[in-house]
C-alpha cells in the first residue's frame, strides 16, 4: 500500500468526538503552578544531595566504569514532601579521550541524559554506547547518563498482571477480527486496566508524560547540571519536548530522535491510528526487498507474492503453532520489529523462508516468547499502558475504536488491530486522565535544538517531526531521506552523525533544515542467525547502543 493511499484513508477516518475525562490536576493554572513549584523544591533538594555512584549491582555483567545509583523524586509534584520514588541512574564518565588523536585531552561539555523511547524503555545501559564507534567522540566529552523513567526496572515498577501470565502462546492475530473475538479482546482490556488499578492503587494516576518530564529537571538539578543536555528518541523525544516547553531556561542543547508528533490532538489514539497507516508502508518496503532478493529466499518475485508466502506460514501456524509456541500472534510480533528497524530483514526473511520449506528452528528462536523476560517485559508493558491511558482523554465508546480500526484495517491490516488491542484498555482506564500540554516554544525562548527523523519511520510517522519542527522555534530537521529505521543518531548513516556530532561538539547546525542520503539496504543472507535482543520481547533496553523501543505485545 503506497502513502498517499494510506494517508489519505488515515485522514478519511470517521473520529468520533473524544470522551474527554476529568483533568488529572495539571491542565489548570493553579494547579500548574503548584507542579511547577514542587519541581522547584525537588530539585533544589536533589541538588543538595546529588547522587551517589557506586557498584551497579543489577545489571549484569557491568564493566568497572558503569557506574549507578539513585535520586529522589515525589510521587506527586503538588505535594513534593509527600511520598518519594527513588529513580535508578547509570553513568560513565567522559573519557577524554580523542578516538583520532591519542595525544589529545577532550574538554568536558557537561552530561548527555539518553532515553530511549517506550514509554516504558529502560536506558540503564546507554552508557555503553560509548565503546561503540559511532559515539566515542560524543563519549570523549560527555558523561553518558542513562535512567530508568518512573514506574521501570527498579523506578518504582509498575504491574498489571501476574508476569507468569504476560506471555500467552501460542495465539492468533486476525488482520480481520471476528465479533466473537472482538468481545473477548474487550473483556481482556477490562481486566487489564483493573489489574493496573488493583496492584498499583492511588499511584496509578502519577505515572505520567508530564512527571517524566519534571522527573528530568530533577536529575538534572542532581547530576549538577545547570542546564540540561539531553537526547530522547521516539516518547522519549515527546517529553523532551514537554520539557522544553516547561523548562525553557533550564535547556542547553536537546536531541529528537525519531520525533513523536506532539499535537495535542494526536495524543494518543489518533497518533497510534497514524502509526498503523505507516506501518502499512514499511511492511510494504520490506516485502518488496524481499523479492528483490528471491534467489536468496525463494518467498516470491513481487511483493504480492511475499504477502502470499507470509499468509501461508500464518494458515500454517493456526493450525500447528511452531514449537508449540510460535502461532500467528508471535509470527506477526517477530515480524513487526523488521517494520522498526531494516536490520532485521535479512534473519526474518530467512526465518521465514526456512519455515516454508519445512525448518521451523530459525522462526521458533526469533518470535517463541522469551519467557525468562516476562517480568520486565509486562513491567514495560505496565507502564508503556498507565502513562499513554493518563496523558489525554481516549474514546470511551468501543464503537468508536470498532469504527475507526475496521475502516483502517481495510487499507492498512498488517498493524492496525494488534495495535488496538494493546492500547483499549484506555478505554476503561480506571483513573482520571489529563489534557496533553500544548507543546510550543516562541523565538528566543529555547536554544536550537535538533530533530532527527527517516521519512519512512513507521513507529514515529515523518509527519510528527515536521510537527515538533514548526513548534519548537529556532529547532533544526535532519532528515535520512527514504529509510525508514526507528531511530538514526549513532547509526550507520555517516551524514546524521556528523550532524549529531557537530551539534552536541561544535554548537554548529545548519539552517533550519538538512537532508541525508540514506544508509545503505541491509545485505541479503540466506541463514536466519538470531542475535541477542532479535527474539520477540527481547527489546532494545539492553543493547549497549542506543536503539529504541517498540510498543509492547500482549499475549
Amino acid at each position: 500500500m503506497r502513502a498517499a493511499v494510506v494517508h489519505s484513508a488515515a485522514g478519511s477516518l470517521l473520529l468520533t468526538a473524544l470522551a474527554a475525562g476529568p483533568a488529572g490536576g495539571s491542565t489548570g493554572a493553579p494547579a500548574a503552578m503548584t507542579e511547577r513549584a514542587g519541581t522547584t523544591v525537588a530539585a533544589a533538594r536533589a541538588a543538595g544531595t546529588g547522587i551517589r555512584f557506586g557498584v551497579c549491582t543489577d545489571l549484569p555483567d557491568a564493566p568497572d566504569d558503569l557506574r549507578c545509583g539513585t535520586v529522589s523524586v515525589p510521587l506527586d509534584y503538588a505535594h513534593p514532601d509527600g511520598k518519594q520514588i527513588r529513580l535508578t541512574v547509570s553513568r560513565v564518565q567522559a573519557t577524554h579521550r580523542d578516538p583520532h588523536n591519542s595525544k589529545r585531552r577532550v574538554p568536558r561539555k557537561g552530561a548527555l541524559v539518553f532515553n530511549p523511547g517506550g514509554p516504558g524503555g529502560s536506558g540503564m545501559y546507554f552508557p555503553l554506547a560509548g565503546a561503540v564507534p559511532q559515539w566515542k567522540r560524543i563519549a570523549a566529552a560527555y558523561d553518558l547518563v542513562g535512567y530508568a523513567p518512573r514506574g521501570v526496572g527498579r523506578s518504582a515498577p509498575l504491574s498489571c498482571q501476574d508476569p507468569e501470565q504476560f506471555f500467552k502462546g501460542p495465539a492468533l492475530a486476525p488482520v480481520h477480527p471476528s465479533e466473537p473475538y472482538k468481545r473477548e479482546r474487550i473483556a481482556r482490556a477490562k481486566a487489564y486496566a483493573q489489574g493496573c488499578a488493583k496492584r498499583s492503587g492511588s499511584a496509578l494516576r502519577h505515572y505520567t508524560s508530564l512527571n517524566n518530564a519534571r522527573d528530568l529537571d530533577v536529575l538534572r538539578a542532581a547530576l549538577g547540571e545547570p542546564k540540561l543536555t539531553f537526547m530522547g528518541a521516539s516518547y522519549g523525544s515527546y517529553f523532551g519536548a514537554l520539557y522544553a516547553t516547561l523548562f525553557p531556561s533550564h535547556v542547553g542543547r536537546m536531541v529528537f530522535d525519531a520525533a513523536v508528533n506532539p499535537d495535542p490532538a494526536q495524543v494518543w489514539y489518533r497518533s497510534n491510528l497514524a502509526q498503523s497507516a505507516a506501518f502499512e508502508e514499511r511492511w510494504a518496503d520490506f516485502r518488496e526487498w524481499v523479492a528483490r532478493h528471491h534467489d536468496v529466499y525463494g518467498l516470491g518475485t513481487t511483493a504480492a507474492a511475499v504477502a502470499s508466502s507470509y499468509e501461508k506460514a500464518r494458515t500454517r501456524l493456526a493450525a500447528r503453532p511452531a514449537g508449540g509456541k510460535v502461532g500467528p500472534a508471535q509470527l506477526q510480533n517477530a515480524f513487526l520489529q523488521a517494520g522498526y528497524y531494516d536490520r532485521y530483514w535479512p534473519s526474518r526473511a530467512a526465518a521465514l523462508s526456512a519455515y516454508l520449506k519445512g525448518d521451523p528452528r530459525p522462526l521458533i528462536a526469533q518470535a517463541a516468547p522469551v519467557t525468562r523476560s516476562a517480568a520486565a517485559a509486562e513491567n514495560s508493558s505496565a507502564v508503556y499502558t498507565a502513562v499513554e491511558c493518563n496523558d489525554a482523554p481516549w474514546p470511551t465508546d468501543w464503537k468508536v475504536w470498532d469504527r475507526d480500526n475496521t475502516r483502517l484495517a481495510r487499507v492498512a491490516p498488517f498493524e492496525t488491530w494488534d495495535n488496538a488491542w494493546t492500547n483499549l484498555p484506555c478505554a476503561y482506564w480506571p483513573v482520571p486522565r489529563q489534557q496533553p500540554l500544548d507543546v510550543r516554544t516562541g523565538p528566543g525562548e529555547l536554544p536550537q535544538t535538533l530533530i532527527l527523523a527517516s521519512e519512512r519511520d513507521a513507529a514515529a510517522p515523518y509527519d510528527g517531526a515536521l510537527e515538533l519542527h514548526r513548534r519548537l522555534a529556532g529547532s533544526v530537521l535532519v532528515t535520512e531521506r527514504d529509510a525508514g529505521t526507528h531511530g538514526v543518531a549513532g547509526g550507520p548513516n555517516r551524514c546524521v552523525n556528523g550532524h549529531l556530532e557537530a551539534y552536541l561538539l561544535e554548537d554548529r547546525l545548519p539552517d533550519r533544515r538538512a537532508s541525508c542520503a540514506p544508509h545503505p539496504e541491509p545485505v541479503p543472507t540466506p541463514e536466519a542467525t538470531p542475535k541477542a535482543g532479535a527474539k520477540a520481547g527481547a527489546k532494545s533496553g539492553r543493547k549497549p547502543q542506543p536503539v529504541t523501543r517498540s510498543k509492547p505485545v500482549r499475549g
